[in-house]
């Protein structure tokens, strides 16, 4: 930890959150509704996307096979969200791969790199005011997969008022100024951290992105996709809904 005392009280505050905090993957229809729903409210509020008659946000990356959807819980209320694609020579599939091609499609074609793909991160309204810290216990997601799948970067595409705290958090680097997004009304800007290069760092600053192999295994290896069997709605043919 940061031996000053802001810094060491911060550190102690995440993992005190911690406590409270259940990471699930969302599999049911029921649980990537509740989501879809959190999604639709937090991108609206902010001016992102247009309004639609499910008060649903979803689009076709969320049915990918490399495609892990998480509801992050506290007292069993759902209180963010983040989704991510393991973008991989073997499933060379995500909306970064999608957008910025001629970065991304190097990293993966060329070098052969596995790559953890965060986006759709929202936090409910009132837990964003109540818990200013749930940006990182929600982004712990994101690193919790770059070392499951031994992956070289976690990319992050985001809006340029966001670059900031990526650049001062990941320490990531900006690879594309923002480009227009699918289905977002803001452009979106294309950055990597390479987590590996500066874990020790964020360990000491950030101690809550630590995560042993036991949680991870419990997380990861367990992968039931209940939701595949389930009727749901051809979502492809209902983006532009």
């Amino acid at each position: 930890m940061y031996t000053g005392s802001n810094g060491s009280e911060f550190a102690a505050k995440l993992l005190r959150y911690l406590q409270e905090v259940d990471y699930r993957v969302a599999w049911t229809n029921q649980q990537r509704n509740s989501i879809f729903r959190l999604r639709y409210d937090a991108y609206l509020r902010e001016d992102t996307i247009k309004p639609n008659s499910s008060r649903m946000f979803r689009d076709e990356y969320d049915e990918f096979e490399n495609c892990w959807i998480f509801g992050i819980y506290i007292k069993d209320e759902l209180v963010s969200s983040i989704r991510f694609h393991v973008i991989s020579p073997d499933c060379p599939k995500g909306p970064a791969l999608d957008v910025f091609p001629d970065i991304v499609g190097p990293m993966v074609f060329d070098e052969g790199l596995t790559l953890i793909d965060p986006t759709r991160f929202v936090v409910e309204e009132q837990v964003a005011s109540e818990y200013p810290e749930m940006p990182y216990m929600t982004l712990r997601v994101a690193c919790m997969a770059y070392e499951f799948f031994d992956a070289e970067y976690v990319l992050a595409t985001v809006r340029k008022e966001h670059m900031a705290f990526y650049r001062r958090v990941f320490n990531a680097e900006i690879l594309s100024p923002p480009r227009p997004y699918p289905l977002l009304k803001k452009p979106i800007a294309m950055m990597r951290a390479h987590v590996r290069g500066v874990r020790e760092k964020m360990a000491r600053r950030y101690p809550i992105f630590e995560s042993s192999l036991t949680e991870r295994r419990m997380i990861f290896e367990n992968r039931e996709p209940a939701f595949l069997q389930e009727n749901i709605p051809n979502v492809v043919s209902k983006i532009a809904s």
